[in-house]
């Protein structure tokens, strides 16, 4: 794993997209004490999460979250990664806006600073100088220990940098794109080599692309289930061929699809650690295992040549 302040613990970050959605309160808890005894210490999470559920607002998974750091009282041990920018438009990235999101995300989360502040998406209207300055102010704040970009393309990402550099800013330090198995457009080559020409880790959202990954999703009516499955009908046909190198690779390591997915990716270029959430504590099992699992590169080649 890459040497960043926010990373620490196992090579995997919890996403908690799902914690007050599809997970309540008492799973949710029973999920995060079993990744923390499982000596996972990162956590992902956004103000937005879980806004796009009937009756959610967001700030849902701040909420659950900042409950359980307080009630275990383990906040030190974690890191703790949140993201502002969806729950609105470009106004969000004004300096003032940028600071009051922060402190309603610390509120929520019970802690006087996060270890990861991502700006969630990029707005191309906005220049860069714009973009830098406004976080600068929320590292300036002392409230944030690393900032993040998430939704950046190569060319905005090079410019946040040369930027930041020129206005002698707090940089962002760490990518967080869309990249898995079955959809890599969000980290091509030219991300890659900007991440490692900067020593920038990525870490990689939808790791098992919405579930499709654990292989769950085969015949037409099971993506008709779930609160996922209409999500990830998308994969159905392009990711064939992935499912079907997966399968053989599963016969050969005894390992579930999930974690050949997340141990493919720690294999890529300037990964720092995937993300991947759980809804319930035995879906963990097989988060944890990928960590513990080493592809040789046949295996790698063949999953990398199956899209």
């Amino acid at each position: 794993m890459m040497n960043h302040p926010a990373l620490a613990g196992l090579p995997l970050v919890l996403g908690g997209n799902v914690f007050g959605w599809t997970a309540d309160k008492n799973t949710s808890f029973a999920v995060l004490d079993a990744f923390y005894e499982a000596g996972g210490r990162m956590i992902d999470t956004a103000d937005v999460y879980s806004a796009w559920a009937d009756g959610h607002k967001g700030g849902e998974s701040e909420l659950v979250l900042g409950e359980w750091l307080e009630s275990r009282g383990v906040r030190k041990d974690m890191r703790i990664h949140t993201k502002t920018g969806m729950l609105g438009d470009k106004e969000l990235y004004e300096p003032a806006r940028v600071l009051q999101s922060l402190d309603a995300s610390l509120e929520r989360l019970r802690t006087d600073y996060v270890d990861l502040y991502y700006a969630h998406r990029d707005y191309e209207e906005l220049t860069p100088d714009a973009i830098v300055s406004a976080f600068d102010g929320a590292a300036k704040s002392k409230k944030v220990t690393s900032l993040g970009a998430s939704n950046f393309s190569a060319e905005r990402l090079k410019a946040m940098l040369d930027t930041a550099t020129e206005l002698g800013a707090a940089p962002f330090s760490v990518l967080q794109n869309e990249y898995n198995l079955v959809s890599r457009d969000g980290f091509g080559p030219d991300l890659q080599d900007l991440c490692k020409t900067h020593s920038i880790p990525m870490l990689p959202y939808f790791g098992l692309a919405a579930g499709f990954l654990t292989g769950k999703y085969r015949k037409p009516e099971d993506f008709e289930e779930g609160a996922r499955g209409s999500g990830v009908k998308k994969f159905q046909e392009k990711g064939a061929n992935v499912l079907k190198a997966m399968d053989a690779i599963a016969d050969e390591t005894g390992a579930s699809h999930a974690a050949i997915a997340l141990a493919w990716l720690r294999e890529q270029p300037a990964i720092g650690a995937p993300i991947a959430s759980a809804r319930k504590p035995e879906q963990l099992t097989d988060l944890i295992a990928s960590t513990k699992l080493d592809l040789n590169d046949a295996q790698i080649g063949r999953l990398s040549d199956a899209l």
